[in-house]
């Protein structure tokens, strides 16, 4: 009787553990519940935050406009400053003008040559209905050679090489890489911004005389073939309206605006901030810059260079 009782009392016992030791599992299970219900609450906080955060940055970024727009003529100060200091990084200067002459090369000789034939079709038809046949050549290249060479040349660049500009600089500024250089000593203007400034500063002038070449070519082709105008009469017409003085002010025109394009795209990158949705507003807002800045320059420097210096 007294070991069929401890049997028992030892089974009861065995039950009594067994069920307090389910009950302590269920408990373990529920916090663990709970406590992955309140990471996945914490991460929709979290990335609720962060999309607020990065709305109200966007909502600014427009205000911000003005400050970076400054930074961006204080960074021309210092690469001016550095330059004449011979301060010069040469290792990736010519990776950078390879970049900006050769990747760029394609397009804008598309573009200047269909420029070319688009202008000559507007131009042509009216100067021969006047019968000026042999100035149609002279008026396409004034034109095309003092205003549509260079701003097309500018354009393309700046879609092109300053959005590149911007992405790079601006993921290196998000991902702070640009403190990484900092820690090891590198000035960022001397190793990022000189040598894509020289860059373009020597690859616009070279691109807008063959985007200017390339316009003259597609005029050519549309004179001949849609209006009967002899080559020789065409390209006549050219070199008697044509001078020298003109393609000084085309080279005058590129340089200023491969350094603007090279300070507004490296400008907008080191100013980035927001992460990957900043990289993206800023170098759509480079772009944006570049182009509205393109043309007011153009039309400060058309005003000096043919009405001031009277080279018309």
């Amino acid at each position: 009787m007294v070991k069929s009782r401890r049997h028992q009392g030892a089974k009861w016992a065995n039950k009594l553990l067994f069920t307090k030791q389910n009950k302590l599992d269920l408990k373990k299970v529920e916090i663990s519940d709970r406590q992955q219900i309140d990471k996945s609450n914490n991460t929709d906080v979290k990335a609720r935050n962060l999309s607020i955060n990065s709305a109200n940055w966007e909502d600014d970024f427009g205000h911000q406009w003005g400050e970076r727009f400054l930074a961006t003529l204080l960074l021309m100060g210092q690469v001016v400053v550095r330059l004449l200091k011979g301060k010069v990084d040469s290792r990736n200067i010519m990776e950078h003008m390879a970049n900006v002459g050769l990747g760029s090369l394609n397009s804008v000789l598309i573009i200047a040559y269909f420029a070319g034939m688009i202008f000559t079709i507007q131009s042509a038809r009216e100067l021969i209905r006047y019968g000026a046949l042999s100035a149609v050549g002279g008026a396409f290249a004034l034109a095309f050679c003092r205003e549509l060479a260079p701003v097309l040349t500018a354009s393309v660049v700046a879609g092109q090489v300053g959005a590149a500009f911007a992405a790079e600089i601006g993921e290196m500024q998000v991902t702070e890489q640009i403190d990484a250089l900092y820690m090891l000593r590198t000035n960022p203007i001397d190793y990022l911004v000189i040598p894509r400034a020289i860059a373009c500063c020597l690859m616009l002038p070279i691109l807008s005389v063959f985007s200017l070449f390339a316009g003259i070519g597609g005029g050519v082709f549309v004179a001949f073939y849609f209006y009967h105008l002899p080559v020789e009469v065409f390209l006549d017409s050219v070199r008697d309206f044509l001078e020298l003085k003109d393609l000084f002010g085309v080279v005058i025109k590129a340089f200023v605006f491969g350094g603007m394009i090279a300070m507004i795209g490296c400008g907008w990158g080191l100013t980035t901030k927001g992460g990957a949705k900043g990289v993206s507003a800023s170098t759509k807002a480079a772009v944006v810059t570049s182009w509205v800045c393109i043309f007011i320059v153009d039309f400060v420097l058309s005003l000096a260079i043919f009405n001031e210096l009277s080279i018309n």
